[in-house]
Formats: C-alpha cells, sequence, structure tokens
C-alpha cells in the first residue's frame, strides 16, 4: 500500500520548524533531519519538511488542524503556535512563525453545532464562531 504524507515547503526553514511542532505534542516525534529536510509524525500523521527556497510559500489554502477537547488546551496551543511571532486569524485559525497556517478548535463541539441538523442552533452558532479570533467554547456552547 501507498504511503501518505504532507509535504511542506519552507524557504530555509524546515528542521526549525519541525522540531518546534514536534516539542508541541506529547506523541509527536522527529524522525529524520539534516540541514535542507526534516520527517516528523504528529498525531499519527507523517510529514515532510523540505528547505526549497522561495520559489514556493506556504498559504491558508492548507492548513493543520488540530481537535482539542478543552478550553485550556486551546489556549495553551494557541499561544505556543503564536510564539516568536505567528499571526492570529479569524475563527480559530492562525499562521505560525514559519508560515504554516492552523486551526485550533474543539472539533466535536463544531460538528455538533455548527453542523447540527437544527438550522437556527446552526446558523447561530456560526455567527458566534464569526466574531471570535481563538475560539471559545463556553460562548459556542451558549449559541
Amino acid at each position: 500500500m501507498s504511503k501518505i504524507s504532507t509535504f511542506l515547503w519552507y524557504n530555509t526553514q524546515a528542521p526549525e520548524a519541525a522540531a518546534f511542532y514536534v516539542s508541541l505534542f506529547p506523541d509527536a516525534e522527529l524522525l529524520a533531519t539534516d540541514e535542507r529536510s526534516a520527517r516528523f509524525r504528529l498525531g499519527g500523521q507523517l510529514y515532510v519538511a523540505f528547505n526549497g527556497g522561495d520559489y514556493f510559500r506556504l498559504n491558508p489554502a492548507v492548513s493543520i488542524m488540530v481537535d482539542c477537547p478543552t478550553q485550556p488546551e486551546i489556549d495553551s496551543l494557541w499561544e505556543r503556535l503564536l510564539a516568536g511571532g505567528g499571526q492570529e486569524s479569524r475563527c480559530g485559525w492562525l499562521i505560525d512563525r514559519f508560515g504554516l497556517s492552523w486551526q485550533v478548535a474543539p472539533v466535536a463541539l463544531l460538528a455538533a453545532t455548527i453542523g447540527s441538523s437544527d438550522p437556527q442552533k446552526a446558523q447561530r452558532s456560526t455567527a458566534a464562531m464569526m466574531t471570535m479570533t481563538k475560539l471559545d467554547i463556553a460562548t459556542l456552547e451558549k449559541a
């Protein structure tokens, strides 16, 4: 069977980015690294980071989504991903200091509210989410 991995193109910081990502998650591991590339695993998913120069750039069209079950997990991961120059976006999205987009969200809660079969509940939850930068579980639950 074929092996599938996500390939991330960086200008010059691939090994540094990989080491940073691995430091964020307890089950992550750095598999191999050299001056131009790194292979690592996050949440069971394989990634390859490569220094390819400035020909291509990461952009928010592709992001890594992290399902955080509690608000303290959301808060902690959010702050660590922003450390060193990251940028907040909207609706639980941010861009880390290396240019990679992340979605830090209570996915199970979002599926139960925004994906709800109750159109009014889905509309209220979506409206609440659209006002947020970092997602707040209590506010989404109230909506």
